[in-house]
């Protein structure tokens, strides 16, 4: 699936994510500066999470609804390949469903593609999930089903701006200490306690027509 002029779309929200390295996490940039290379342990385990206030692709309406991603990479394999697999909120109908796949699995190009899909190349499962997300500060709270559950509530401090470039280093935000992240699914299964997170908002858009 792939964004056409008459598919122009946009969703703008919050974000917050959890990784399995130590913070500040080596991918972020602090003063507009990559300062690091390489995630902590050599293998990046993830759950990102976006919360859509207002969004829609086409006609189709995306406000209210919610998305996670949990994935894998490797430091040492060509072009850190992610698998991952999708967790819909199970609110969505089918179009919105279609719609929030193609978007944040990067098949309808735009910002997600250019930010971070575009290293996706195996997708395990896409599933509709039952979707809880607190991105606010000290509330911060991601669940999908029984599949992911992160939380996390210590700030880092910084005494320059941080940034992520899943949402866009143009997006600084809150490096955060999670307690708790777990994923439990058929081909990604961890749990790691007092790693990192990252709290901020997002604007991605299709590709201009």
């Amino acid at each position: 699936m792939h964004a056409t002029p008459a598919q122009n779309w946009q969703v703008t929200g919050s974000y917050f994510e959890a990784c399995n390295c130590e913070a500040i996490c080596p991918c972020r940039r602090q003063g507009g500066q990559k300062l690091t290379n390489g995630s902590t342990y050599g293998v990046c385990e993830f759950a990102l999470s976006w919360r859509i206030t207002a969004g829609q692709l086409g006609a189709t309406d995306l406000s209210g609804l919610s998305v996670v991603l949990a994935g894998r990479y490797r430091d040492d394999e060509a072009g850190k390949p992610w698998r991952v697999c999708l967790y819909v909120d199970e609110r969505a109908a089918p179009a919105q469903h279609t719609a929030l796949m193609g978007i944040f699995l990067g098949r309808c190009g735009g910002t997600p593609a250019r930010n971070f899909a575009n290293a996706i190349t195996d997708v395990y499962e896409v599933r509709r999930a039952r979707i809880y997300l607190e991105h606010r500060p000290g509330r911060w709270f991601m669940r999908a089903g029984t599949f992911v559950t992160v939380t996390g509530a210590v700030p880092v401090p910084s005494a320059l701006p941080v940034s992520c470039g899943i949402p866009g280093h143009d997006h600084p935000g809150d490096e955060v200490r999670t307690e708790v992240m777990r994923v439990v699914d058929d081909q990604l299964r961890w749990d790691v306690q007092g790693r990192c997170g990252f709290a901020t908002d997002f604007h991605y858009m299709s590709d201009p027509a």
